[in-house]
């Protein structure tokens, strides 16, 4: 992906990189996108761009392994998220959709990934910590909780599954306020070309 790609892709919203995706397909039913209402971190801010760093939390029940290798697993964890070439967001599927209550996305989580280098995350589970979580790394989430719960790593590197998106590791993706996808990889080539079309036919129609 090319620098001015990259800065295209964080200055427009979702719904005009979904539009253009079909335009770099030349024909409709792209369908790798999340459905039903997210909520947004920090609404304002420039969309999510990367590739995905992917894994799955639990945090509805307490863990059945022993504490040591629940402990071992989470700092594998933080090094898979500070892996891969950039630039990147972490992908996380709460296994326990849809009945998450437990708020791996708060103050704490959010200040670790951002210093690990990651633009932002994407989960179907819960975000906390609204009023005093970092700016400068959005957080696109599943619901809002107050809670962490018994929240555990399950395993790292695995496909994760978004509200109805599946997103493999190294994916690369793009979220807003609106909701995410998954950019394919064979459309990026024409990517910068189909955005700027798509935003040349919508000024020629509201003027």
């Amino acid at each position: 992906m090319s620098d001015d790609l990259l800065a295209l892709l964080r200055t427009v919203d979702t719904p005009t990189v979904c539009n253009a995706i079909e335009v770099a397909q030349g024909k409709r039913g792209f369908n790798r996108f999340t459905r039903g209402t997210m909520q947004h971190s920090k609404p304002g801010d420039p969309a999510i761009v990367g590739f995905a760093r992917t894994a799955r939390i639990s945090g509805l029940a307490p863990p059945i392994e022993p504490a040591d290798v629940i402990r071992a697993r989470r700092m594998d964890y933080y090094r898979a998220m500070a892996g891969g070439d950039g630039p990147t967001a972490a992908v996380i599927e709460d296994v326990d959709y849809p009945n998450c209550i437990a708020g791996w996305w708060g103050e704490v989580n959010v200040a670790v990934h951002k210093g690990l280098g990651l633009a932002g995350a994407v989960t179907n589970g819960v975000l906390r910590d609204l009023d005093v979580i970092d700016d400068g790394f959005p957080v696109l989430a599943g619901s809002i909780g107050p809670s962490h719960g018994y929240v555990h790593v399950v395993d790292i590197g695995t496909e994760a599954s978004i509200m109805g998106m599946r997103v493999a590791q190294g994916e690369l993706i793009h979220a807003d306020r609106h909701g995410a996808l998954v950019i394919p990889f064979d459309v990026v080539p024409d990517l910068k070309r189909a955005i700027e079309t798509v935003i040349a036919s919508e000024n020629i129609v509201l003027g």
